[in-house]
């Protein structure tokens, strides 16, 4: 790979000035750059970015962290974070936590390393001062992303509203008692048991959370749940991919959905309206929270000495299918 010195040999100006053309400046008389620029360009050069962020420069690097890399619906949300890097001349680095709290910091130490010029992050636990405290001490900037994390920049879909557009929605269908897959933590379960305690206060009286990934451990909780409760479930999962999970457990035990069970996920991935029976599920605004969220951690970059936090809550729509709907037509 060519470097600077060969540029400026190859061109007959200066190794500096070679440096302030490849950097930006427009202080150069406009012939040189264009050479510059041409001879570059001619013999693929490619700058050291690192060398570059030890100096002071801007890598031109966003870091992005996520909790599960394998979701469907990270892919679809770092496709339009990727396009709003590419946008402004930035490029991803991509890290993968796993849901574990250890690995999270393991990746918050590299995206030290690499001296991003900033980084979005989907939290394993938001909710602690240690954590906030932490991600404050970096001294980079950073948004949160899909969760609200207090006293830092978030741009987060509104869980406990989504999470009660499905209690609402199971009740109107007309089932006789709930079960939830998923952490009481979450507010996505906070706005489902929200919203059926206000339309049948004896909810609770046939309801079961479940929050166990063990799949046989799973198929046994939802058995016994069928023997207590005989009549039509509505279920309600944390996401998309476990919601699959249940529909097979369901299809084994011979339970018709939504004859029987009526089941919604969460995340509208593609895979949705493919199945049989097509899977209801909430669709997050991905394309706008990616936009947003750039659009946020661009302004820090640019402007460090602005401390002011903003949180932008976004709306999430459930799209009710076959898994859901006893009388459902497909268009």
């Amino acid at each position: 790979m060519i470097t600077m010195t060969e540029i400026a040999r190859l061109t007959g100006v200066s190794q500096p000035t070679v440096s302030r053309v490849l950097n930006g400046n427009q202080a150069v008389n406009p012939e040189v750059r264009e050479r510059v620029i041409a001879c570059a360009k001619a013999h693929g050069y490619q700058p050291n970015m690192m060398a570059q962020s030890l100096a002071g420069s801007k890598t031109r690097l966003i870091g992005v962290i996520l909790t599960d890399i394998s979701n469907a619906f990270f892919a679809d949300l770092v496709k339009y974070l990727e396009q709003e890097a590419r946008k402004n001349g930035y490029s991803l680095i991509l890290f993968n936590t796993n849901y574990d709290l250890g690995h999270e910091q393991e990746c918050l130490e590299v995206v030290q390393r690499y001296r991003v010029d900033g980084f979005l992050i989907v939290p394993v636990q938001e909710e602690t001062a240690g954590w906030r405290a932490l991600i404050r001490s970096l001294d980079i900037p950073a948004v949160v992303i899909t969760r609200q994390a207090r006293g830092l920049d978030s741009v987060y879909v509104d869980h406990w509203e989504a999470g009660a557009q499905v209690g609402r929605h199971l009740f109107q269908e007309g089932y006789d008692s709930y079960l939830f897959f998923g952490n009481e933590v979450d507010q996505k379960y906070q706005g489902f048991v929200g919203a059926l305690g206000e339309l049948d206060p004896a909810f609770e009286e046939r309801f079961t959370k479940i929050s166990t990934k063990d799949p046989a451990v799973l198929e046994k909780e939802i058995k016994k749940h069928w023997e207590k409760y005989p009549g039509r479930t509505g279920i309600f999962a944390y996401n998309d991919r476990r919601a699959l999970q249940i529909l097979g457990i369901l299809q084994k035990l011979g339970i018709g959905v939504p004859g029987q069970a009526g089941l919604v996920g969460f995340d509208n991935t593609y895979m949705c309206e493919y199945l049989y029976p097509s899977l209801s599920s909430v669709s997050q605004p991905n394309e706008a929270m990616a936009v947003k969220a750039m659009e946020l951690l661009f302004h820090k970059i640019e402007q460090p000495e602005d401390r002011h936090v903003e949180g932008w809550p976004m709306q999430a729509k459930l799209i009710p299918r076959e898994s859901s709907v006893f009388n459902y037509r497909r268009a």
